[in-house]
C-alpha cells in the first residue's frame, strides 16, 4: 500500500513507528506530515479489529472532507488505494478498505457529547490544535477498544497551546510518539514552489509555518512596521478603491479608503474617523452614512466594495438604503487577516498616507494579548485598534485581488 508519490526516510520512519496509542505528526504546512500519517492510517483501517469504532475527526465535517477524505480518493497520491475511498458528500460515514468510518465535526466544546457512549478501536484527528479541548479528552477515553490509537496531524500553534503543553512535551510520560516535520522534509516539493510558498507568511506565521515551530506571539502584531518605508507624503494615481468601516457609537468610527496604485502598490489612501466621546456626541446610522458619502464625494472617489464590521447590520442596511454601491459584510477572521496584512507590510506592498493619522497613531502599538498567550491563545489587545481594524477589513476582505502582486513587489 504505497502511494505514488515518493516518500522520505523520515516519512516511512513515522509509518513504522506509529504504534504508540497516541501518535501525532506535527510540523509546516505541506511538509508531508498528512501523507505520512493518511498512509499510517490506511494500514490500521485494515489492521483493526472488527469491534470499535473507526472515527475520523476534524473542524467541521466540510474540512474533513477537503482535508482528508478528497486527498484518500486521488489516485494521484494513493494509487489503487483510492477507488476503495467511498463517500457521498455531506454523508457523516465513509467506506474505507471495506470499513465504515465515522465522520465527526467538532466546532466547538458542544461536539464533546457526540462521542459519548461510543467504544472506538481507531481514530484520526485532523488539525490537532483546531478542536476544542474537552473534545480531545472525550476522544481518547473512547478509545478503549483492545489496541486502540489515535493518530492526527497538526500546524504549531502557541508553545502555551493544550495539545503542545498535555501531550507533546509529556511525550515521555504518556503512550505517545511524535514527529516534527519541515518544509524540507517533503521530497515531492520544488525548489520553486517552496520559495512561493515561504513568500506567502512572514513572522509569526513563517515561523510557525514554514520552520514549523511552536512559537508565541508576542510584542507588536506588526511588528514589520517601518515609518521611514510605510508612510509616504505622496500617492501615485489609483487604478481601484475599496473602503473598510469599522463602526462605533461609543467607541471611534474608522472608515479606511484602500486603493490599488498604478506602481502596483496598495496604499491606504486616506481615513475617515469620529470619535463620539472626544465630541461629546453620538451620530446615528444615518449621520454616519451622510458623512462617509460626502467625504468620499469630497474626494471624487466610488469605491467598488465597502466592506463593513458584520456585527453592524443596522448600518450596512443605512448605507444600502442610501444608494451606497457595493456594500459587503467584512471578511472579520482576525488572524487571517493579521497575516493579510503582514505579508502585505513585510513584502513592501502596502503603503499608508502621512494624513491617516488615526490608522498611523494605532498601528505601532497594536500587540498580542500577553494574558491569551498565557492561555495558549493568540489575540490581540483589543485596544486602540479601530483603524487598524477598518484597515483589515478592507486588506484580508480583497485579498483574492492583490496576492499576486507580492512576488512582483518583493
Amino acid at each position: 500500500m504505497m502511494p505514488a508519490l515518493p516518500l522520505s526516510e523520515k516519512q516511512l520512519g513515522s509509518i513504522r513507528q506509529a504504534t504508540a496509542r497516541i501518535n501525532i505528526w506535527h510540523g509546516s504546512v505541506r511538509s508531508g506530515k498528512t501523507i505520512a500519517s493518511l498512509l499510517a492510517f490506511l494500514l490500521a483501517v485494515r489492521r483493526a479489529p472488527a469491534s470499535g469504532l473507526i472515527i475520523i475527526c476534524g473542524r467541521s465535517l466540510q474540512t474533513i472532507e477537503r482535508n482528508i477524505v478528497d486527498p484518500l480518493q486521488d489516485p494521484i497520491l494513493f494509487g489503487d488505494v483510492a477507488a476503495e475511498v467511498r463517500h457521498t458528500r455531506g454523508a457523516t460515514t465513509a467506506v474505507i478498505l471495506g470499513r465504515v468510518v465515522h465522520l465527526i465535526g467538532a466546532s466547538d466544546a458542544r461536539a464533546e457529547g457526540r462521542l459519548r457512549g461510543l467504544t472506538a478501536a481507531l481514530a484520526y484527528v485532523d488539525e490537532i490544535t483546531l478542536l476544542p479541548e474537552p473534545f480531545f479528552v472525550q476522544l481518547l477515553a473512547r478509545l478503549s477498544a483492545p489496541g486502540a490509537r489515535l493518530l492526527g496531524t497538526t500546524n504549531p500553534d502557541s508553545p502555551r497551546h493544550w495539545a503542545k503543553v498535555g501531550y507533546l512535551d509529556r511525550a515521555g510520560e504518556l503512550d505517545l510518539a511524535a514527529w516534527h516535520f519541515k518544509l524540507a522534509d517533503n521530497p515531492s516539493l520544488s525548489p520553486a514552489y517552496v520559495a512561493s510558498l515561504t513568500a506567502e507568511y512572514t513572522g509569526l506565521w513563517r515561523r510557525r509555518m514554514i520552520l514549523g515551530e511552536w512559537v508565541v506571539a508576542e510584542g507588536a502584531v506588526y511588528d514589520m512596521y517601518d515609518e521611514q518605508q510605510h508612510v509616504v507624503d505622496e500617492l501615485p494615481t489609483m487604478r481601484r478603491h475599496w473602503l473598510g468601516i469599522d463602526y462605533g457609537t461609543t467607541a471611534p468610527f474608522s472608515a479606511v479608503l484602500l486603493g490599488h496604485g498604478d506602481d502596483d502598490r496598495l496604499y491606504a489612501v486616506a481615513e475617515w474617523r469620529y470619535d463620539s466621546r472626544a465630541r461629546h456626541r453620538q451620530m446615528t446610522d444615518a449621520q454616519y452614512s451622510a458623512a462617509v458619502r460626502k467625504w468620499l464625494s469630497s474626494l471624487g472617489v466610488e469605491p467598488e466594495w465597502t466592506f463593513i464590521d458584520p456585527s453592524a447590520a443596522s448600518y450596512s442596511a443605512q448605507l444600502w438604503s442610501d444608494g451606497h454601491p457595493g456594500v459587503a459584510r467584512a471578511d472579520n477572521s482576525v488572524l487571517d487577516g493579521i497575516r493579510s496584512v503582514s505579508n502585505a507590510l513585510d513584502a513592501g506592498l502596502l503603503r499608508f498616507h502621512r494624513s491617516c493619522e488615526g490608522l498611523l497613531d494605532e498601528i505601532p502599538g497594536y500587540a498580542w494579548s500577553e494574558e491569551a498567550a498565557a492561555r495558549g491563545e493568540d489575540r490581540p489587545v483589543k485596544a486602540n485598534d479601530h483603524s487598524v481594524d477598518a484597515l483589515r477589513y478592507a486588506v484580508h476582505s480583497t485579498a483574492s485581488e492583490w496576492r499576486h502582486l507580492i512576488a512582483q513587489s518583493a
